[in-house]
């Protein structure tokens, strides 16, 4: 079986099974408050057994189960954001996003925001967002670099520059 590029992210809208034995018994109480609903959870790692989820600060580890696949816009739970305004209509502000949330009856993902432990009343789409938060990694490679061998013309007008350098020293 081919399990999926991760992370990715769902909704688990309904429960999934008749009991709870697809849930990690240490992670029983945390799962149990967090689903079914429409926030959007992220898929970080599968370890053989249980997928490992995320939503903000609050993990949880599950067995494969079926749920709704949903596009990343890239904005996540913890973010910092600007959103954007619109003449006088909207009024322009720096928040986090408090929750992610998938609504079905619309076929796109809503963001709650707070600002300075205040909530934000309405709800936000992406395009009303300005992402702030810096997702940039930088991968630090540990392996050998291969020496490079110059060919051709480039190669011979090396090799005759080396040369006389150290004819000239």
């Amino acid at each position: 079986m081919q399990w999926p590029p991760l992370p990715d992210h769902g909704c688990i809208i309904r429960w999934p099974s008749s009991n709870d034995g697809f849930i990690h018994p240490e992670d029983r109480e945390v799962a149990l408050s967090c689903f079914p609903s429409e926030r959007v959870f992220r898929r970080d790692s599968f370890d053989g057994e249980y997928y490992h989820y995320s939503y903000g600060d609050v993990t949880f580890r599950l067995r494969p189960v079926m749920w709704l696949k949903v596009k990343s816009e890239g904005i996540d739970v913890g973010d910092l954001v600007e959103t954007v305004g619109v003449g006088l209509e909207r009024e322009r502000f720096v928040a986090q996003v408090w929750g992610v949330y998938y609504v079905s009856r619309k076929g796109r993902i809503l963001y709650r925001l707070k600002r300075v432990d205040q909530d934000v009343p309405r709800l936000y789409t992406a395009d009303q967002l300005k992402l702030l938060t810096d997702k940039s990694k930088i991968e630090v490679r540990d392996g050998a670099h291969p020496q490079p061998r110059w060919t051709g013309e480039a190669g011979e007008r090396l090799k005759i520059s080396t040369e006389t350098e150290t004819e000239n020293s």
